[in-house]
Parts: C-alpha cells; structure tokens; sequence
C-alpha cells in the first residue's frame, strides 16, 4: 500500500511523510478512528515510506512492502480459534500468507471482512497472551534490510489482558530504531498504559466529496454515486460493497417493514423476518446500518434541519410521511432498538430471533 492509492486524507499523508524525511518519527503511533475509517491503509503506507523513502521506484523495497512481504515490517492482528490439527509453525506460517494475501486482495478490508477470509466468523477474534513474547523475540533482532524495524499491531483493543500488559515495557522502551504502529477502532477500550505510551495519529472518515471523488474514479454513476455516499457516511469499505449492490436500494423494504410495525401486522413481520435470516450477515448489518441513517433522517426532518438532510427522491418522501407519526422521544427509542439489534447481530445472535423480536419492540414503540 502506498499514501496514493488512498483517498483523500491528503493534510494527514503530508503529515506523516513529514515525520519521516525529517527523521522526526515517534517510536509509538496510535492509529485511531472510528469503523471504516482508513487506519489501517494509512498504517500500511506509512510503514512502506519508512522503508522506502530514500530510495528510488525500482528499488525492490517497494516491491517487497507492497506484497508486504518485507522482513522488517511485522504484523500482528487477531484471529479466533480455527487451529485444527496443524501445528503451531505451521499454522501460523499459513495464517501469515493469508494475512498478506488479505491485504492484497481487500486493502481496505475489516475485521469482519478478515474472519470471514481466514473461516472465523463464528469465532472471537482475539490477540493471544504469546504474542507478546513474539513481539519481543521478533524485534530483539536487528534490522535485515532496512534501517528501521517496523511493528503494526492491528486491533490492539483485541489483546489478551497479559499480551497487552506484556508489550508495555517494549512500548516505552523500544530497541533502536524500532517503530510501533498501533491501528485501533475503539481507543476507549485500550489500556490507558498503552495509550499513554504512545503518540496518537487521528484519522477521519472521508468526507462526501472525497468518497464522491474516489467512486468517481470508479466509473461509478452519479445517481449511484449520491446514493452510496449517502448511505457509506464516509466508509469507504462500505462504499465498495454497496457498489452496483442491492443493498444500496433498502428505501422500499425499509418502509414496507415500518408499516408492518405500526400497523402490528405480526403475520407480515414473520414473513419479513424469514427475509431477514435468509440474507447473509453483511447484507443483515446493511439494512440495520440504513435504519439507523433514516431514523436519524427522521429526527433531523422533526428538526427543521432540511437543509443537512441527506435523502433524496423516495427516501426524503417516506421520511416526509413518517415525521408524522413519530415524536423525537420515539425516534430515540427504535434507535436504540436497532442499535441493541444490530450489537447481539455482531455477536452471532440467531439473525430471526433478532429481527423479530426487534420488530415487536418497534411495533410497540411506534404504536404504544
């Protein structure tokens, strides 16, 4: 990955291409921003000009940070309990291949996107106690080709509490010419030790124009183009599945769904939760991403705040009608529901006994 193939963000790259030509890096960087957010492209970029800043284009250490392949760049990322009967060496060898091959393949790829490349999606992922010890062993050696040795630890968030506390005196006390890049989505849920010992990179969504621009490049219609950026809220991940996709186009289920709930039409919401378990997950966390954004639609409508609302055609005609019925005190309540839902969703809850029992607790607060 280079700063190029990521969009927008340009102050942030000048920033940090900055810290390294002025030789300026801090031994510690955090990462942070919120899902979708590009940290860990950035992370991968940055890590790669360390390495090949000072050399020329042709210069086979692009070509190895590009394949991320290079012997010092390290990663470090978590993964659930899918071991099987291979061993350690072994298993670890064939994970690290498909990390890389990950990277290659969806460079601006999640957590969810990486447990379901690796076959975990039913397993929690998380960064085991011994990588810790892997982490000191691997960078107890000196660099091999480069000046620089380079750790990216990718959801530190998921670390066992002993691999977390395990890493802290390296952190302070890194071996020369050693560098930490941390790339988090929930910083609330570090140590407060780890963030303390490290020099926080914040990282943005991508505004609309930038993602606009990005899909542009695309070939990506206009029509489409407005409707995606409206419902990817600058995650450019999700901008990318949504690309000629029919969950972009959730408007129509989405009002069929809130009337099935005002009017308590149980036997409709029964049909239309079989729906709902036969879509696959990412599908799932779409349409509740998309209620969430049209309730919010809802309530700035309430609002008298038309001119930020986001909706358009179809979509701003529904809200118009559903205003009508619904108070901010019942906009609140199904944001919570959805926002409950789609919580138990990501923790491998039954997606019907889910949605359904959202749908009661809908079809309560929208008609009491």
């Amino acid at each position: 990955m280079q700063f190029d193939a990521i969009p927008g963000l340009t102050p942030l790259k000048e920033k940090l291409t900055a810290s390294v030509r002025e030789g300026k890096m801090p031994h510690a960087q955090l990462f942070a921003g919120k899902p979708g957010a590009l940290n860990l492209p950035l992370a991968l970029a940055y890590a790669a000009y360390v390495h090949g800043h000072n050399k020329s284009d042709t210069d086979p250490v692009w070509s190895k940070s590009l394949k991320y392949i290079h012997p010092d760049t390290h990663f470090v990322f978590p993964v659930g309990n899918v071991k099987g009967d291979k061993d350690d060496d072994r298993f670890k060898a064939d994970l690290l291949k498909m990390w890389r091959s990950f990277l290659l393949e969806q460079p601006f790829g999640n957590l969810d996107d990486w447990s379901a490349y690796y076959g975990g999606e039913d397993k929690q992922p998380i960064i085991s106690r011994e990588e810790s010890r892997a982490i000191i062993r691997s960078l107890s050696l000196k660099p091999f080709e480069s000046s620089y040795k380079v750790m990216i630890i990718w959801q530190p968030e998921l670390m066992h509490p002993s691999a977390a506390n395990g890493i802290l005196k390296i952190l302070e006390e890194p071996p020369a010419h050693t560098y930490f890049l941390l790339v988090t989505n929930a910083i609330e849920k570090l140590l407060p030790t780890i963030v303390s010992r490290t020099q926080i990179v914040q990282v943005p969504m991508l505004t609309d124009d930038e993602l606009r621009h990005y899909l542009q490049q695309k070939q990506v219609s206009e029509a489409e183009s407005s409707k995606i950026v409206q419902l990817a809220e600058g995650n450019l991940n999700m901008a990318l599945k949504l690309m000629g996709a029919e969950e972009a186009h959730h408007t129509e289920r989405f009002t069929d769904w809130m009337r099935a709930c005002f009017k308590k039409d149980f036997r409709h919401l029964l049909t239309l939760t079989d729906e709902f378990h036969e879509a696959d997950k990412m599908q799932q966390r779409h349409f509740l991403d998309y209620s969430l954004a049209l309730l919010r639609e809802t309530l700035l409508h309430r609002a008298g705040a038309e001119k930020i609302n986001r909706a358009r055609g179809s979509e701003l005609k529904f809200i118009q009608d559903f205003s009508k019925v619904m108070t901010v005190e019942k906009i609140d309540a199904a944001s919570r529901h959805v926002t409950e839902a789609s919580y138990f969703l990501e923790r491998n809850g039954s997606a019907k006994m889910i949605f359904f029992d959202l749908s009661l607790q809908l079809a309560r607060t929208l008609n009491p």
